[in-house]
C-alpha cells in the first residue's frame, strides 16, 4: 500500500502586539486538547487567507486581518474521526487581532491563551510550526 496522499488545510497564526512585543494565540484542540492554532480545510469560493481568518474566528473568536501571503508551512498527521491518521500539509497565515470576541461558535470546546511565541513553541508538537513561532519572536517588519 502507498502513502496516503498529503492533504492540505489552512491555518491562522492569530497575533498582536503588547508594547513591543508579540504575542501569539493558541487554541487547544477538541479531540486530543494539545495546543495547535486554528485551522482547517478548504473550502470553494474562500481564498486560503479568508479561511485562515474565519477558522480563527470559529475557533477562538478572534477578528483581524490576515495576510495575503503564507508565513509558512508545516506538516502533521491529521487524527480523523474514524481514528485514521492523515498526513496534512497546513500553509499558515499571520491573523493580525483587532478584536476578540467573548462569544464564538467553539466556545466551550476550547481553550484559548496568549502568550509569547517561544512559549507558544515549547507547547505546540509540530516541528514546522516550532521555527515558525520561533521566527514570530524575531523583531517583525510589518
Amino acid at each position: 500500500m502507498g502513502k496516503p496522499k498529503l492533504r492540505t488545510q489552512y491555518a491562522a497564526v492569530p497575533y498582536r502586539l503588547e508594547g513591543n512585543r508579540v504575542q501569539v494565540m493558541l487554541v487547544t484542540s477538541r479531540e486530543t486538547r494539545r495546543w495547535v492554532i486554528p485551522k482547517g480545510w478548504p473550502e470553494s469560493g474562500l481564498e486560503p487567507h479568508e479561511l485562515a481568518a474565519r477558522e480563527a474566528y470559529e475557533e477562538a473568536g478572534l477578528v483581524g486581518r490576515p495576510s495575503p501571503t503564507p508565513f509558512g508551512y508545516f506538516e502533521y498527521d491529521k487524527r480523523l474521526d474514524s481514528g485514521r491518521e492523515v498526513p496534512c500539509r497546513v500553509e499558515a497565515y499571520l491573523l493580525e487581532v483587532e478584536r476578540e470576541l467573548d462569544d464564538w461558535p467553539e466556545r466551550g470546546q476550547r481553550e484559548r491563551r496568549w502568550m509569547s511565541p517561544g512559549q507558544a513553541a515549547m507547547l505546540v508538537e509540530e516541528g514546522g510550526l516550532v521555527s515558525m513561532l520561533l521566527r514570530l519572536a524575531q523583531p517583525m517588519e510589518r
